[in-house]
């Protein structure tokens, strides 16, 4: 059975390669990492909640689906 969860990638200005959400902790610690694979798993309106929390001028954050088997 095929699951989808979203990951949140994170484009900045002025850094080489796109970074996707590693952690979120409480209030604006944001934990980012280049690998995909350690990228945090999360639902639709989790994902959505956190590209709303870290929006920025210098950050464009995007929502990507992933399908994952269970």
């Amino acid at each position: 059975m095929k699951n989808t969860k979203f990951l949140v990638k994170i484009n900045r200005v002025g850094t080489r390669g796109p970074q996707y959400l590693e952690r979120m902790g409480k209030g604006s610690v944001i934990t980012t990492t280049p690998d995909r694979k350690r990228a945090l798993l999360m639902g639709k309106f989790t994902a959505e909640d956190a590209i709303k929390a870290i929006q920025n001028a210098r950050c464009t954050p995007e929502l990507i689906a992933v399908e994952v088997l269970l």
